[in-house]
């Protein structure tokens, strides 16, 4: 039996940039129905490769093959026609138009004189939306959607033509646990019709159980392909990083200090009611719960994104009022968001100005802002944190997940609050750079700061925590220490199954 042959094949693929070899000689195959992982550290590669096949870069060297046939991909609607289908993990939808317009943008159906077909339009999206359970309709305005479903709509986009070869990119990073389940379902009908995928994540769980075959980038190089059912994630995560990660969970050397936050009662409208909880100096208090379960609006509330409708807020055993950021940052308390692009960042400002964006008024010589302490903040910063960039003046768009991640944890360390709040820590990032996060979140701690973490990831929630509160449906369920949680009794919790140790 003859071996079947690769719906897709990148050969010897170089792409330089001024300076830089990005690409180094890549190959890559996928093979009908196979679901093909791309993994990588931030700045492997990965991105450039895919930019490559997509037609938005022109490689130096090297050769796109559809099917075995030579390819020039001069465009991403050239790479479409040629029957390879992108699903960005950064959304590129417009928020003006409908859902209908955003998934046909381009090759939207004409009648005579060259009008838009409306009732074909809408009758062809809504099909298609059909296949995906979405609670919504063609004629949705884009920008009215949540996160989450404007990502269902980049998925759509995928179903309008007839593919060979889709490319998922972090496909998951804003689906709830319902929202995912499609999402696979989608993939395996995909599979059934014999369309190759390239899936790329950097949630192990998600690669070990979608992907056929794992391919590795390191540096801008080919590192290897591996059978998935042959492999595991310390063999993957070698070839990642060149090295294995001790994801073991140690016990706290420090003291703990003081409470310096407290919770009481603690309700927001139907977001979440009666919560209450403390952090002490030097711990880690981790939140974990299903999307939904309140986590990220308490955090919200706390920093005074949100108006509270009942309970206290405690701040060393005193009682404050916070009713905008700017209470709680004079306060001392701070809050890395859980979407540091949209929330976080300035993407096109330069690191120096990110770092320093909530202090500026104290940062002023006369009317102007004064340079050299600017300057000195992110130096130290910087070095503190590890944040590996040429200089201050680098566009913080330009920078790796992880080290996005530290300027925005360095913006609020720099500002020397008691309470730092991080929101899903390193949603997004490679396992080398998560590892870099869950260190820095345990050396805060030892320094002193109360930190509360909120994660969507168990094994990120029971590597740091020293204490764990579990949430359901809005609702504290049960609060753990590091010592008695186990992973049974978390899901549990989370699943709204109450123990004899309710917080």
């Amino acid at each position: 039996m003859t071996d079947p042959i690769p719906v897709l094949r990148l050969e010897d693929i170089v792409k330089t940039f001024p300076g830089v070899r990005a690409l180094d000689g890549v190959s890559l195959s996928v093979l009908p129905g196979e679901v093909h992982a791309l993994m990588g550290e931030n700045g492997a590669g990965k991105s450039t490769l895919m930019k490559v096949l997509g037609g938005i870069l022109q490689p130096n060297e090297g050769q796109i093959f559809i099917e075995e046939e030579p390819t020039v991909m001069t465009s991403p609607m050239h790479a479409k026609a040629k029957g390879v289908v992108f699903i960005h993990q950064e959304l590129s939808l417009a928020d003006e138009l409908s859902v209908a317009e955003n998934i046909f943008l381009g090759e939207l159906p004409l009648k005579s004189m060259g009008r838009v077909d409306w009732k074909k339009l809408y009758a062809d999206t809504d099909a298609i939306l059909k296949t995906l359970n979405v609670g919504f309709d063609a004629r949705t305005r884009v920008g009215d959607l949540s996160i989450a479903n404007q990502q269902m709509v980049e998925i759509a986009r995928a179903l309008t033509v007839d593919p060979r070869a889709v490319i998922f990119d972090e496909p998951t990073a804003s689906l709830t646990d319902a929202e995912k389940v499609v999402l696979f379902d989608v993939i395996s009908e995909l599979q059934a019709k014999c369309v190759g995928i390239i899936y790329i994540s950097h949630r192990m769980e998600e690669i070990f159980k979608m992907t056929d075959r794992i391919s590795v980038l390191r540096d801008g190089q080919y590192r290897g392909t591996l059978i998935t059912a042959d492999t595991n994630e310390d063999e993957v995560t070698q070839l990642m990083i060149g090295r294995s990660l001790d994801l073991s969970r140690s016990a706290s050397e420090h003291e703990l200090g003081d409470v310096a936050l407290e919770v009481r009662d603690l309700s927001c409208g139907d977001l979440f009611r009666n919560v209450s909880f403390s952090v002490r100096r030097g711990e880690v208090l981790g939140f974990y719960g299903l999307v939904g379960a309140g986590r990220t609006e308490i955090a919200e509330t706390i920093f005074g994104l949100r108006a509270p409708t009942g309970g206290k807020i405690l701040l060393n055993r005193e009682e404050v009022r916070i009713t905008s950021p700017i209470d709680a940052i004079r306060h001392g308390i701070s809050l890395v968001p859980e979407d540091r692009k949209a929330q976080g960042l300035v993407l096109g400002m330069n690191c120096r100005d990110n770092m320093t964006l909530p202090q500026v008024d104290d940062l002023t010589a006369g009317p102007f802002v004064s340079d050299g302490a600017e300057v000195a903040i992110f130096d130290q910063y910087r070095d503190k944190l590890d944040i590996r960039t040429p200089g201050w003046r680098q566009t913080v768009g330009n920078l790796s997940g992880g080290n996005q991640q530290k300027i925005v944890i360095g913006k609020w360390l720099s500002m020397r609050p008691e309470v730092l709040i991080v929101d899903e820590p390193t949603r997004g990032i490679d396992v080398g750079s998560k590892s870099e996060i869950h260190n820095l979140i345990r050396a805060l701690a030892a320094q002193g700061y109360a930190v509360i973490v909120i994660s969507s990831e168990m094994p990120e929630v029971l590597h740091v925590s020293d204490r764990i509160v579990a949430m359901f449906s809005g609702e504290v369920v049960r609060e753990f220490t590091a010592e008695e949680v186990t992973e049974d009794s978390l899901i549990q919790a989370i699943s709204g199954i109450r123990g004899d140790k309710v917080a």
